[in-house]
């Protein structure tokens, strides 16, 4: 499935993967493997790959240009999105003092420059600004992605972990085609702090990593919080003959922003579940009994 997540934005697949754990940060797959894993992803119709320069302490872009590099024509099958802005402290950037970030024209363009001899394309189709910095300045973010647009190596601009304040404030400079945030049973900020109805207002789908809370609710003695949610989410997957993780993702897929879940697994089938939970559609009752066992207490 599709979407064109904003009137200006790009089209995506409606499952995003996460490729934070493909390499040093995660099971540090072979160049190989990265490429099944590509064609897995492509033969569940799931075609949009999330990065960021830092991933893997600023190695895992590089994996997966050569995963791709190695079959002919498939840039054109797939669309990239990655992220700048934050500086870490690693072997690999040893001019960083400290973890900080940098928002400037020059580091963007300078990242973005990097991120297409890293990911051996031409192009990125959506750009984010990956946290917002305190000394960000929207002006100066703008002429560097308008510079980077007109060279045609940024199709699309967006950002990532923004506030609802700081995202207008960027938009007023520059169009935004999404905000990528952080959305699960166990992080309902974004349901209550006015960034999802922002999304609706603004006519952009955003995208959300973490939607099954980092494995949390999958550990092995979770706490009073997971045991409650665990209860409904089983009862529910019973109900529809299906799986915990897809009833979680079918949560996150009902709100009317039209949220696009990124899934960081490695492992097809687990990316394979999360494209089976576009067929699932939970109640409104029962996304309410997940929320309810989320918050501890009925809705007010």
């Amino acid at each position: 499935m599709k979407v064109k997540i904003s009137d200006q934005g790009p089209v995506f697949s409606k499952i995003v993967a996460g490729c934070m754990n493909w390499g040093e940060w995660g099971v540090n797959l072979t160049v190989d493997q990265a490429q099944k894993l590509i064609m897995d992803c492509l033969d569940s119709d799931v075609t949009t790959f999330d990065h960021a320069d830092i991933y893997g302490h600023y190695t895992t872009e590089t994996l997966f240009g050569n995963a791709i590099k190695k079959k002919n024509a498939l840039r054109e099958k797939i669309q990239l999105v990655t992220k700048c802005g934050i500086k870490l402290v690693t072997p690999n950037r040893s001019d960083n003092v400290i973890t900080s970030y940098n928002t400037s024209k020059e580091y963007i363009i300078n990242s973005v420059e990097q991120s297409l001899i890293n990911l051996q394309t031409s192009y990125i189709d959506l750009l984010l600004i990956h946290r917002p910095s305190p000394l960000m300045n929207p002006e100066e973010i703008a002429e560097a992605i308008i510079k980077l647009k007109k060279d045609g190596k940024v199709l699309h601009f967006g950002v990532s972990n923004f506030t609802r304040t700081q995202f207008e404030m960027m938009n007023a400079f520059i169009p935004l085609v999404t905000n990528q945030i952080e959305a699960s049973v166990l992080q309902l900020d974004p349901f209550l702090d006015g960034t999802l109805d922002q999304c609706i207002t603004e006519k952009i789908k955003p995208m959300a990593y973490s939607v099954l809370a980092g494995g949390k609710l999958f550990s092995k003695n979770p706490d009073d919080r997971g045991v409650r949610i665990n209860k409904v989410v089983s009862r529910l997957a019973e109900k529809y003959n299906t799986t915990s993780d897809q009833i979680l993702i079918s949560w996150i897929l009902k709100h009317p922003s039209g949220i696009l879940p990124i899934i960081g697994s490695t492992k097809s089938n687990r990316i394979q579940s999360a494209v089976k939970a576009l067929r699932i559609e939970v109640s409104d009752e029962e996304w309410f009994m997940i929320w309810e066992a989320s918050t501890g207490k009925q809705v007010p």
